[in-house]
């Protein structure tokens, strides 16, 4: 069977007993089989790590896997390709504006609700302003703010991938709205049996001077050309502001690098996504007919997320670049488990334009209610106070 509108909103309707979309794809490193990729490394200098399951039955056995993308990173990176797409998808888009302040360059001077690291229910659009009035006090910022899962058409017309990708509401207060849905696009990268979680990476940054990074330096943390040599002073009478540190804190000398968190080598290495059609049935917006169109969009959303994200090689960081060798696309019905065709860019884009027109023929505000032009917004007082605090220059 093909993925098509009809067959997405009749699988998303209240009653349908389809469970939903996997999506396998067997990924290589750039440079080949087993060649060294960089998972993700966390707070204390860690991987993500665990045991699995291979195989199925009495032949499954427990091997070590590495998470090289997990859950979390998987919907960023689908927003980041929707974000680059929201004009030809005619998505909405709420933009706090900062490109007045003088922001150190590499900082964005827009934040939009594809980057807010809570989506609609985010710190930063709670502390936004639109024409001078609180957001979350205007007509629409009360609406996406009282939005929940069960009253939901507001967040389909203003951040429809917050209904998707997953929200809590957890920044208005006791007293204020603490809805949550839980992601229904999940998707990770995995590691597959290391060949080892032990090893040293080792490193040099050259001078070409050779200085010596043991001699002393007085310098202004925020403007690390402002320095002063003090070789074998402990202190320097009339300076302030200053911090006393070494030579190779200030860029110069060479500096031997060391860190445990060595690139690994796999024996295989797999994306697995899945889109849950029960999950998204807790979505609703009116109607039976247009709870199912609804749902539908959130779902060829996913689609079009993931193919423009993970659809040709891609790159995570530094020592991690992937590209796709095989994929699998199973429709988990309700009688029986059919493996779909893959879809190209362009006929993921197809599909997304069609269940909009479904979802927009059953009465919800998407489509031609979609705003064209984005909905800017400025950082309030407090906010702005706090930025130029950590940013001086940027007032």
């Amino acid at each position: 069977m093909d993925i098509t509108a009809d067959a997405l909103v009749a699988a998303c309707a209240d009653e349908a007993e389809d469970a939903g979309i996997v999506i396998r794809t067997a990924l290589e490193p750039l440079a080949g089989p087993g060649a060294p990729t960089k998972p993700a490394s966390y707070r204390g200098g860690k991987y993500q790590t665990g045991r699995r399951w291979k195989g199925t039955g009495e032949d499954a056995s427990a091997v070590d896997v590495v998470v090289i993308d997990n859950h979390a990173s998987q919907a960023n990176r689908h927003e980041a390709q929707l974000e680059r797409l929201a004009v030809d998808l005619g998505m909405p888009t709420l933009v706090l504006d900062l490109s007045g302040l003088k922001l150190p360059p590499h900082l964005p001077e827009q934040l939009t609700s594809y980057r807010f690291p809570h989506r609609h229910a985010d710190a930063y659009l709670r502390d936004a302003m639109l024409d001078g009035t609180p957001f979350f006090r205007t007509e629409i910022g009360r609406q996406v703010a009282a939005a929940t899962v069960d009253k939901a058409g507001a967040l389909l017309q203003w951040s429809p991938q917050s209904l998707l990708y997953g929200f809590w509401q957890s920044h208005l207060g006791k007293k204020g709205s603490q809805a949550k849905m839980a992601r229904s696009w999940v998707s990770e990268i995995v590691g597959w049996e290391p060949a080892t979680l032990e090893g040293t990476s080792l490193g040099l940054k050259g001078d070409p001077l050779n200085l010596s990074v043991d001699d002393k330096v007085l310098f202004d943390e925020d403007d690390q050309s402002d320095w002063t040599f003090a070789a074998g002073e402990k202190k320097v009478a009339g300076v302030k502001g200053k911090k006393q540190d070494t030579l190779a804190n200030l860029g110069h000398g060479q500096v031997p690098a060391e860190s445990s968190l060595v690139p690994l080598s796999f024996r295989a290495i797999v994306q697995q996504s899945s889109v849950s059609f029960a999950a998204l049935r807790r979505v609703h917006v009116g109607a039976a007919d247009a709870n199912a169109a609804g749902r539908a969009l959130l779902v060829a959303l996913g689609v079009v997320g993931h193919v423009a994200a993970f659809g040709r090689g891609f790159h995570l960081r530094s020592g991690c670049e992937l590209r796709p060798v095989s994929t699998v696309w199973t429709w988990l019905g309700g009688d029986a488990d059919i493996v779909t065709p893959d879809l190209s860019l362009t006929a993921a884009l197809t599909l997304f334009d069609d269940v909009v027109a479904r979802a927009e023929g059953a009465g919800l505000s998407v489509g031609s209610a979609w705003r064209s032009e984005p909905v800017v917004l400025q950082p309030s007082a407090s906010l702005l106070k706090v930025i130029v605090a950590t940013y001086p220059s940027a007032e």
